[in-house]
């Protein structure tokens, strides 16, 4: 009976002064919002009452829980765990010591705060949608004699806004000075800031941090200054956030820049190698920013400037009086640059002269060739001659023996022959 006395008393000091009723569904009522601290149960539990040596259990019923991290707007689990219950039940508190859940029962009307799991050695509840209000120490409880708790620190971190640049205002001239300021709120902790201009980091200066009205987040901005080029012309300078509540996800904001240059120009034959006789086309190549919309075309000691076609200098029929250094002059109104171009013209005798030598060498090559094989041919039938040996043939009636050598040549000099016989040879 003593046991179940001291519960009793316990539940009543607990919940008394909130004065709580449970509905019939099981809920406890909305004024559970306004129940009071631990307070009165902590001061109860520290009497030497509840601290005799008696009373006193083994460590197997000390709950233990772990800390939490969430990102605002997230969902966080609190999980609680006993190894020994003792035939009690576990609680959860939030920070206000309000009554979370006790065992199975939801002891505060919000839901966002959900049961994942309830046995007589675990209570796991969820919080869903974790506003930066909710960052603060969990109590769980379990109701041994003495009772016995363990917090959970839960941190929200704030979310950083997406930055916002400024201070560019209209284009920038070649090697002028730009500074950007970059600036981004909500963050908790505070944010890092970083800068980038294409492929380039930039040194802006250290990140500043200000607190935000809610006493809770901050605002983050820093600011860079650089000279640009030409080569920047077009190109983007991005702001990015660092914050471990993006867990590596990209913030941030670009500001593409315009650079104003003076021009450049570059003459381009069409065709690459003009011969007498052809169309030429001289194109002169203006960039820029502004791109060039005036060009002039001069010929080195001819006075007066030469009609163009658009940027295109034509000539429709060369020959050799058109060699000479043409000059290309493109102007914007951020200046003007002059590109030279130097034109030979070569004549057809000249192209013809050069294919003649050209054939006449091939030709003396393969007069060579034949010559030397003129030459093999005569040296082989000679060794076939010496080393081969005599053909004979003989035809003769009456007998088979042939003259001698002598003999034969003999009778082919002197056309000799005798009777019925006939012999022929062949050396």
């Amino acid at each position: 009976m003593g046991t179940p006395l001291v519960l009793l008393l316990l539940f009543a000091c607990r919940w008394a002064p909130g004065g709580a009723n449970l509905s019939q569904d099981g809920f406890w009522q909305e004024q559970d919002l306004e129940l009071g601290t631990l307070a009165p149960l902590d001061e109860a539990l520290s009497s030497t009452a509840w601290s005799s040596p008696d009373m006193l259990v083994s460590q197997d019923s000390q709950p233990w829980t772990s800390d939490e991290t969430v990102v605002a707007g997230g969902t966080v689990v609190l999980k609680c765990q006993v190894k020994e219950h003792e035939d009690s039940s576990l609680q959860w508190s939030n920070p206000a010591q309000q009554t979370l859940y006790f065992g199975e029962k939801r002891a505060l009307r919000d839901n966002r705060i959900q049961l994942v799991s309830s046995t007589p050695h675990e209570l796991s509840i969820s919080i869903s949608n974790v506003a930066l209000a909710d960052e603060g120490e969990y109590t769980c409880s379990i109701f041994t004699m003495p009772v016995r708790t363990a917090k959970s620190l839960v941190t929200v971190l704030g979310i950083p806004q997406k930055p916002l640049i400024s201070g560019y205002k209209s284009s920038l001239r070649e090697k002028e000075t730009a500074t950007l300021t970059c600036e981004s709120s909500g963050s908790k902790p505070a944010a890092q800031l970083v800068w980038r201009k294409g492929d380039q980091e930039l040194h802006g200066e250290p990140t500043r941090v200000q607190e935000d009205p809610n006493g809770k987040t901050f605002t983050v901005s820093s600011s860079v200054t650089f000279q640009v080029t030409r080569e920047d012309d077009g190109i983007d300078v991005v702001c990015s956030v660092i914050h471990e509540s993006l867990k590596g996800a990209d913030r941030s904001t670009a500001q593409r820049i315009e650079v104003l240059y003076t021009p450049t120009a570059m003459i381009r034959p069409d065709p690459p190698h003009p011969r007498e006789g052809q169309k030429l086309l001289l194109h002169c190549e203006g960039r820029g920013n502004p791109v060039p919309q005036q060009y002039r075309w001069e010929k080195e000691g001819s006075d007066p400037p030469l009609k163009t076609q658009d940027s295109a200098l034509i000539f429709p029929f060369l020959n050799k009086s058109d060699s000479g250094t043409y000059g290309c002059t493109a102007t914007s109104n951020m200046g003007s640059y002059t590109a030279y171009y130097t034109l030979n013209v070569n004549g057809p005798s000249s192209v013809l002269s050069s294919s003649s030598t050209y054939h006449a060498i091939i030709g003396g090559i393969v007069a060579f060739v034949v010559f030397l094989l003129l030459i093999l041919l005569i040296f082989l039938g000679h060794y076939l001659i010496r080393h081969k040996g005599t053909y004979l043939t003989h035809e003769a009636k009456g007998s088979d023996d042939a003259p001698d050598a002598d003999t034969a040549i003999i009778n082919a000099e002197g056309g000799q022959s005798g009777g019925d016989d006939k012999k022929e040879y062949f050396i």
